[in-house]
């Protein structure tokens, strides 16, 4: 673990503790998981970018993944 110092307003850092009580944990593991969810989203957020960038520059022709739908289908009951 490293030691960091962050300057956060007045206002965060009443939310911050407030939301620390509540999921009883201390300050640090609250920032650090928040932290943490926000990275993921960054990453998953970057990764949507880059999807939707290859889906505009390669876009599907017709038919494509026509065999594929059809072995993709929900059985019959």
């Amino acid at each position: 673990m490293e030691i960091v110092q962050v300057v956060i307003d007045s206002e965060l850092l009443r939310a911050a503790d407030g939301a620390a009580r509540r999921a009883r944990v201390n300050r640090s593991a609250l920032i650090r998981q928040a932290l943490r969810e926000h990275l993921r989203s960054l990453r998953t957020r970057e990764a949507e970018a880059r999807d939707r960038r290859g889906y505009r520059e390669f876009p599907e022709s017709a038919g494509e993944n026509a065999a594929w739908e059809r072995e993709a289908s929900w059985p019959e009951r």
